[in-house]
């Protein structure tokens, strides 16, 4: 995927970067034939190296700092280095390890990571190849793996990295607050005028007082970030927008109110979950609202897609508001 984010790094660069995470008995020769950009990724660049031993790592850099991005997108790196260690550390959920992580911005203007590469397809990328039994076995093994990824429990709402809120309705006013603020920054209309979305927000904003424990939340968990191999996941990549939050808004149930997002049957089934209450339904209907408030804001901050991507998102984006306007009667 293009975008303005995409920090690419010359040959020179990248053979210093291994150079300093393996050794330099690994540094490949040349300028060209080692290494392949990842091209499905949307934030981060990502570049698969084959090393002088011929094994395979991913090299991950973060944006470069005169980039603008989204508020929630700062320091996405060190949310994804937590995340990993989190998961590693608390459950069997399968995730890369990190060989080597590099915050010094002294070979480049960034932070970086490699890890290993990980010899598996790209769910998302074989999914219309599959048997409709296959993509429902492949959904319930994503709602398991994120129901143990949710058993993790944090010490505050809000970032991995800090700093936290005591309750989840201050955290999430306050993530979903920092999108429209970003909207507003650009422009960016979203069909109605942001004092309104506002008041819709705050008027719906007591049914997040249920949550009462910080869970880890991968959020991102969508096919494009499962990684399988014979019938199973083998790992799960790209954690950078993990945060200590409701359980309830992570990327499997979106189906549930707006089916254009996909069928949530299978994953529910796999993570399970009984039927959602009302309150739940009202909260799951603000986590669809923000999804889609990022989904329309971020187009412009990293130049994203054409006609057709812009009008199904801001299509999703009139869904989610309307859903919520109903949520009261």
């Amino acid at each position: 995927m293009e975008s303005l984010t995409k920090n690419r790094q010359t040959p020179g660069t990248l053979r210093a970067m291994i150079a300093q995470a393996y050794g330099p008995d690994q540094v490949p020769d040349g300028d060209a034939g080692w290494w392949t950009e990842l091209g499905h990724g949307w934030f981060n660049v990502a570049y698969r190296i084959r090393l002088r031993s011929a094994a395979e790592v991913v090299l991950k850099i973060a944006p470069p700092p005169h980039v603008e991005v989204m508020t929630y997108e700062r320091g996405a790196m060190a949310t994804e280095l937590a995340a990993l260690r989190l998961i590693r550390e608390h459950t069997d959920v399968p995730v890369p390890a990190v060989d080597h992580a590099d915050t010094s911005r002294t070979l480049c203007d960034a932070d970086w990571f490699v890890m290993p590469y990980i010899d598996a397809d790209n769910l998302g990328m074989i999914r219309d190849s599959l048997t409709p039994a296959d993509r429902d076995a492949f959904q319930e093994a994503l709602g398991a793996a994120t129901a143990r990824l949710n058993t993790i429990r944090g010490p505050a709402f809000g970032p991995l990295t800090g700093p936290g809120l005591p309750t989840w309705r201050a955290a999430f006013t306050t993530m979903i607050e920092s999108v429209l603020s970003d909207g507003e920054r650009r422009a960016v209309s979203l069909g109605r005028p942001y004092l309104e979305i506002r008041t819709l927000i705050s008027d719906n904003a007591g049914c997040l007082d249920e949550v009462t424990e910080p869970r880890f939340v991968e959020w991102d968990l969508w096919d494009n970030n499962a990684m399988v191999r014979d019938g199973r996941i083998v790992a799960i990549i790209d954690h950078e927008r993990a945060f200590w939050g409701d359980p309830l808004i992570e990327a499997g149930f979106t189906g549930t109110e707006q089916p254009a997002f996909g069928d949530s049957r299978s994953f529910i089934k796999g993570y399970g979950h009984p039927p959602l209450t009302h309150p739940e339904r009202v909260r799951r209907r603000l986590y669809n609202l923000y999804l889609t408030l990022i989904m329309a804001v971020e187009i412009p901050y990293r130049n994203l897609g054409g006609a057709d991507h812009h009008t199904w998102v801001h299509a999703r984006l009139t869904e989610a508001l309307a859903l919520l306007d109903a949520s009261g009667r």
